[in-house]
């Protein structure tokens, strides 16, 4: 899974990376987490000929997927991450799938190793030649009972690749750069014209940095909770997990 990560570049260098006309001016977020908005991007109306204005346009979802369909949320799972393998065939992703497809931008994301019975390892996984990436996501806006409504998603995953598997065994899917139009376009592309962009990074494409547990706590928002620390080497029991810790609040993005 993936429950946490980071979007550090900034505005400029994202609008540029997704090719979008204006993006807000926001802080770097060292630690975000579940249920708090994240940005995300989808393709929007079709510019008129002749015009360049990007047909991309950028908004703030609630990290916590909600299917349109949910009456009553505290009786639904905080739904973070989707599996690209099954999304298709899921009640709760089918329609986001065909219809709703988006880029999370990261600069990186968190994972956990527990080796034996010893506490886990926190690791920040990052571009080994930095800059930002996208994640694959899914949106999907949800009206309560009272009218009042906000956009949710979920990040997809996929079978780790070698980098991560030692860590875990899912990661988040990369959308290259070459394939966002295809990604985005959900009025020509249907799941299977863009299943084949459902696999793990290439191999070395990120280097796995272990850092110490203060980015377990939601309040923890700087950037210290990056730096390297020791690295515990014993092997990793492979039948256990560990989560990081809830968020305790709601943050805001700007």
């Amino acid at each position: 899974m993936c429950g946490r990560f980071s979007l550090l570049g900034t505005p400029e260098e994202i609008a540029a990376y997704l090719a979008l006309m204006e993006l807000e001016d926001f802080p770097p977020r060292f630690n975000i987490a579940p249920t708090q908005p994240i940005l995300m991007v989808i393709s929007g109306e079709t510019p008129p000929p002749g015009s360049n204005r990007s047909d991309r346009k950028a908004l703030l979802v609630r990290w916590g997927f909600i299917p349109g369909w949910v009456k009553n949320t505290a009786d639904y799972p905080l739904m973070i991450n989707a599996r690209s393998e099954t999304a298709i065939e899921k009640a709760s992703f089918k329609t986001a799938m065909r219809h709703r497809r988006a880029l999370i931008p990261a600069s990186g994301f968190y994972e956990w190793r527990r080796s034996g019975d010893k506490k886990s390892q926190a690791y920040w996984i990052r571009p080994r030649n930095g800059g930002i990436i996208a994640f694959a996501g899914l949106y999907e806006p949800w009206a309560n009972a009272e009218g009042s409504e906000m956009d949710t998603g979920a990040i997809l995953t996929t079978r780790a690749n070698d980098d991560i598997r030692h860590i875990h065994d899912r990661m988040p899917v990369i959308i290259e750069q070459k394939d966002f139009a295809r990604w985005l376009d959900c009025k020509t592309q249907e799941p299977r014209h863009v299943s084949d962009l459902l696999k793990p990074a290439q191999a070395d494409f990120f280097e796995a940095i272990p850092v110490s547990d203060k980015v377990n706590k939601v309040a923890n928002t700087g950037p210290d909770i990056q730096e390297r620390v020791f690295e515990n080497l014993s092997e990793p029991k492979k039948s256990a997990r560990n989560k990081p810790e809830e968020p305790d609040t709601q943050m805001k993005l700007f």
